[in-house]
């Protein structure tokens, strides 16, 4: 009860914010479903990510400066009152049936440049709302709101477009969206950190102060760089598994909804792992290991098997241990990060951590639709790739999650072996 008492404004928080979350989510699984399944490209579908991402990448680094000198509080109302009006904007265009690739492109642009100012603030709202000493079970938690998301969506976008059709996902979103906005601006109050020179420091300065902190500590910014590589792949299989599983799968939409719904699954289980095991030794090396094995694992089992059963083992096992690198990753950048500098030095890891996201979605559409789809559908029966990978459309992304396999893992080994030795010389420091 003690700890219910202490995080209450924060618990408050996390849950309607996550139920926001999910509604968006719902909404964007319908939509790029509906965007695939019309233009049959999977660059196109995976320019949503591209688009969403793009001005989160770009503009991150400003409006981190921005995010420590506003009010946390009203930023994030602002931000999520303008998000809503996109996706009311969907709304009237699917009413209408006016709706068109295009538009989805540019409310995708318009939600992640909000998202760019919304998340610094947010992350330093949450530092001010939790105890140092709960850093860790509150990263847990908001994995479990992520892997519910995970879990939840596919099936409530299924439920809700087979009774009311597009229209009604998009009506569900908004009302999470009326609730969560409503909670914050009536029942949570969110202190202020204090800003020494924030009268003072001009934006500029503000800026580049970020970047100055980050590059006096090489370890966080060598860590930054890691999961800026991991992302650059993760983000590419994503690009590749509605495309091989829509195109090799009967009963394809279930199927990529099963599969979807494992992950959630994994990650439910490993948000609970995060929660209940205690703190690791060195956080740094259970990072590590927790990517080595996602990498390890996922990619491999979704290349070389035609098996949805199979396909379900493989995501969940390369995701299970993610929450817990994420809790555990958590708590480096909060107890490291001071409270006053946590927006502008948030906004830098966004930018220098996440541009490979839109990167990779895109690399990874144009070389399934370019490279690797014609590179085994002009294949013989008998030949290599094809009793590798199959033939026919879907078995060209399949090649592609091999290479992914590959890269992940020396991914890993190159930056496990370079924080490796940051902690090393740490170590000798003190």
């Amino acid at each position: 009860m003690k700890h219910i008492k202490q995080l209450k404004s924060y618990l408050l928080l996390w849950s309607t914010q996550s139920v926001s979350a999910l509604g968006s989510a719902v909404t964007g699984y319908a939509l790029g479903l509906w965007l695939y399944q019309s233009t049959g490209s999977a660059l196109k579908a995976a320019l949503l990510t591209v688009c969403a991402y793009a001005p989160y990448v770009v503009m991150s680094i400003f409006a981190g400066a921005l995010s420590d000198k506003w009010n946390k509080k009203r930023t994030m109302l602002v931000c999520d009152l303008f998000a809503a009006m996109t996706t009311a904007a969907a709304f009237l265009l699917i009413r209408s049936n006016s709706l068109a690739p295009w538009h989805l492109y540019v409310i995708n642009a318009l939600n992640g440049l909000m998202n760019t100012v919304q998340q610094p603030a947010g992350e330093v709202a949450a530092t001010q709302l939790i105890p140092k000493e709960y850093y860790q079970k509150t990263g847990a938690l908001r994995s479990l709101s992520q892997s519910m998301i995970t879990v939840l969506t596919p099936v409530l976008a299924t439920v809700l477009f087979s009774f009311g059709g597009i229209s009604a996902v998009i009506a569900a979103d908004l009302l999470s969206f009326a609730l969560a906005f409503t909670v914050l601006l009536f029942r949570i109050r969110i202190p202020e950190p204090e800003h020494p020179k924030k009268e003072t420091e001009s934006f500029l300065a503000s800026v580049g102060s970020g970047l100055s902190w980050l590059k006096a500590n090489p370890l966080i910014l060598k860590l930054i760089f890691f999961l800026s590589g991991i992302n650059l792949i993760a983000s590419a299989n994503q690009a590749a598994l509605s495309p091989m599983i829509l195109s090799k799968a009967a009963g394809s939409t279930r199927v990529l909804g099963a599969v979807n719904f494992c992950i959630g699954a994994a990650t439910l289980a490993g948000s609970a792992l995060a929660s209940f095991t205690p703190a690791p030794k060195n956080r740094i090396r259970a990072i590590c290991l927790s990517l080595f094995f996602a990498m390890s694992t996922e990619n491999f089992i979704l290349a070389y098997s035609d098996s949805p059963v199979i396909w379900c083992i493989g995501a969940a096992l390369g995701w299970l241990f993610i929450p817990y690198m994420g809790a555990n990753l958590d708590v480096v950048f909060r107890s490291t990060i001071p409270a006053d500098m946590q927006g502008r030095v948030y906004a830098c890891r966004n930018s220098l951590q996440f541009f490979t996201i839109p990167a990779g979605g895109l690399l990874g559409g144009a070389l399934i639709d370019r490279v690797f789809e014609p590179l085994l559908s002009h294949r013989q029966n008998g030949t290599i790739l094809c009793i590798m990978f199959g033939n026919g459309k879907g078995a060209g992304a399949a090649c592609f999650f091999a290479v992914l396999g590959a890269a992940g893992i020396a991914v890993c080994t190159v930056f496990t072996l370079l924080l490796r030795r940051e902690l090393r010389s740490h170590s000798r420091k003190d």
